[in-house]
């Protein structure tokens, strides 16, 4: 290669290496247009100018390398600050090392010259064919000047190389232009070059062009053009081709601007989308209040005149006309929701509605979009957009049920959401803020979970602004009878057996049992008795545990006095009452057995000694953590009505 002709050449001229990625040579032509010296050019890969096609780079060299020459319009080429899409030529120079010789020529500045070249072949071929075609255009625009000038939409004709021959003054005043300043000139460069995004809109793929290949008429609903300004016109526009002795010489286009229709279009769905969304909203209160009228809790009395119910009821006087974050704790059906449900139902939110989330219940991966909502196609399964409960419960309160059973690494999030009121969807940038009271239950000892390194303390002083005890039963003793004859009426009426009493000496049994499943427990043991018994007193018989083996010496004066002579129970009674308490503790603790709340840790003996029990007796502990698992899948509203174990 001669080099002073390759430097001096009018066309931009590079050579490369793509197997070493790097530019060997360059002229002054290739400098002018990449805005570059031929030293910095030189040092840099040539990878580099096709940074944003590299895949097209490398498809292109192949077809060089293997066909010895090549030619593309569809690559852009880095030219200093900006890129351009090039009309590209290149040759296979030398195959070991491989050098390849590109011709670079911008693509407007090939259009420019492809025009010119079809000017200068008509007019070798005759002028006379471009009189025809202005005098076609011209006549229609005689024809139909009245209807131009009258039409409230933008008219414009252009012949069969896309140059506009007139436009009316209402594509004017839409379009900004005045009819000198497009007239003569592609039309699809000055006011159809790109899409909505901004992204190339190619002249091949434009539906108007297509029209003088096929012949149709092209009616197109949803597209845009460019006024003088930059501003993007929404527009629907039909383009119908022109014949002239039975050949296609343009085609007159008509457009309306509806870039006011769309933006109302735009209004409407996201109106309807928000009436959806508080449709979907009241749909979930209506379902949580469902489930509520149909659980067992849906008493809102608290039963009792002990003095331990006495102190709670002023607590929740106290509290409820305020705003304050309370924390209930005790143990499992002690009655932690009554008390939350009494709290709500007091204050000044109780006419919205109360939302109950049971924390065991969720899985970690679905924590954020059970708490916080989601929208549509946020993740697998992700159907539609869902509100949270947080938003759910917005104006209201949002009851955490078992908040010691949240994972550590979320209880962050749930933090963040307590302290600031405001959270994002899964997948979803907006901030929604909501106004919502916290009350949060557990039966857990948070106190200890936090030295134990279990629960944030920052979480736990968060929610124990105002903490609440809910007393267990054995410790209320003197509440039994009110709530034995409340649950007895209750089971009474569901089962259709009116007219069973508790006689006072099965009541004094009931006063001495430990209860350690609670109010739950006692609800659940008065309607099996209802179930089964055949006269008119229920009989308690299989409540064999008197109170002076029991840990808890809270025993009313009247319960100790009351008893009779001492009972002896037989050796089945006595194994039937060890696998009792057994049971009763494998169901309080879910079927573990190890640990500190296993069952073994509950009842005192060494984990050895229960599982060789449970072998003898032929008893699986893993049902409890079956059922457990069972009730937890099954939604919050189950958790309410069962009672054959403790949580």
């Amino acid at each position: 290669m001669d080099s002073h002709y390759f430097m001096h050449a009018p066309m931009a001229h590079l050579v490369i290496d793509p197997i070493a990625d790097r530019i060997v040579a360059v002229n002054e032509a290739a400098c002018r247009l990449l805005q570059n010296t031929d030293t910095v050019l030189r040092q840099q890969r040539a990878s580099r100018l096709f940074a944003l096609d590299l895949a097209g780079l490398v498809v292109f060299s192949e077809e060089v390398m293997t066909r010895g020459y090549g030619s593309s319009q569809r690559l852009l080429v880095r030219c200093g600050e900006h890129a351009e899409r090039m009309d590209i030529h290149a040759r296979c120079l030398a195959t070991d090392p491989i050098t390849l010789l590109l011709c670079l020529q911008p693509l407007k500045e090939w259009h420019a010259r492809q025009e010119q070249l079809e000017v200068e072949h008509h007019y070798q071929s005759g002028i006379q064919h471009w009189h025809r075609v202005a005098q076609v255009f011209q006549e229609f625009e005689r024809q139909n000047q009245l209807l131009l000038d009258a039409a409230g939409e933008g008219i414009y004709g252009v012949d069969e190389h896309g140059c506009a021959i007139f436009i009316n003054p209402a594509g004017e005043r839409i379009l900004g232009y005045r009819a000198d300043e497009l007239t003569g000139k592609n039309i699809h460069d000055m006011v159809h070059h790109s899409h909505e995004d901004g992204s190339h809109f190619p002249i091949e793929d434009c539906p108007i062009f297509t029209a003088f290949r096929d012949g149709d008429v092209h009616m197109v609903d949803d597209d845009v053009f460019w006024a003088k300004d930059g501003r993007a016109v929404h527009v629907e526009y039909t383009s119908t081709p022109v014949y002239d002795n039975g050949r296609i010489v343009g085609a007159v286009v008509v457009f309306r601007d509806v870039t006011q229709k769309k933006a109302d279009h735009h209004r409407l769905l996201a109106a309807l989308a928000e009436v959806e969304q508080l449709k979907h909203r009241l749909e979930l209160e209506n379902a949580y209040l469902q489930e509520e009228i149909n659980s067992g809790f849906n008493h809102h009395q608290i039963i009792g005149q002990s003095a331990a119910v006495q102190h709670t009821v002023r607590q929740i006087q106290l509290v409820a006309a305020t705003d304050a974050t309370v924390l209930i704790q005790g143990e499992s059906g002690t009655g932690k929701e009554l008390i939350a449900r009494a709290i709500h139902e007091t204050s000044s939110r109780s006419r919205r509605s109360l939302i109950r989330v049971n924390c065991a219940a969720i899985p970690a991966d679905l924590f954020e979009s059970e708490f916080f909502g989601h929208v549509k196609g946020s993740f697998t399964g992700a159907v539609s957009d869902r509100p949270g409960r947080f938003e759910v419960a917005d104006g209201g309160t949002l009851f955490l049920d078992e908040v010691g059973e949240i994972p550590l690494h979320l209880q962050g999030k749930l933090l963040r959401v307590l302290q600031e009121q405001q959270f994002e969807r899964v997948g979803e940038a907006r901030t929604r803020h909501v106004d919502v009271r916290i009350i949060a239950a557990t039966n857990r000892d948070l106190k200890r979970y936090v030295d134990d390194g279990q629960f944030r303390e920052d979480l736990y002083f968060r929610l124990n602004v105002f903490p609440i005890e809910s007393v267990p039963l054995r410790r209320r003793r003197d509440d039994i009878p009110l709530l034995a004859r409340h649950f007895l009426d209750k089971a009474c009426t569901r089962m259709n057996k009116p007219g069973l009493k508790i006689s006072l000496s099965q009541l004094e049994r009931l006063m001495q049992y430990h209860w350690p499943g609670n109010i739950r427990e006692l609800e659940n043991v008065i309607e099996r008795q209802v179930i089964l018994t055949q006269g008119p007193t229920l009989q308690f018989s299989d409540l064999q545990w008197p109170s002076l083996a029991l840990p808890d010496s809270n025993v009313s004066e009247r319960s100790s006095k009351t008893s009779d002579d001492p009972m002896v129970l037989s050796e089945g009674d006595v194994r039937q009452q060890q696998q009792a308490n057994v049971l009763a503790a494998l169901s309080q603790c879910q079927g573990r057995i190890f640990g500190a709340h296993g069952a073994a840790a509950l009842l005192g003996i060494p984990p050895t000694t229960l599982a060789s029990r449970l072998r003898k007796w032929n008893i699986d502990a893993r049902q409890w953590r079956k059922r457990s698992n069972h009730e937890h899948s099954c939604g919050e509203s189950l958790d309410h009505g069962r009672y054959d174990g403790v949580r």
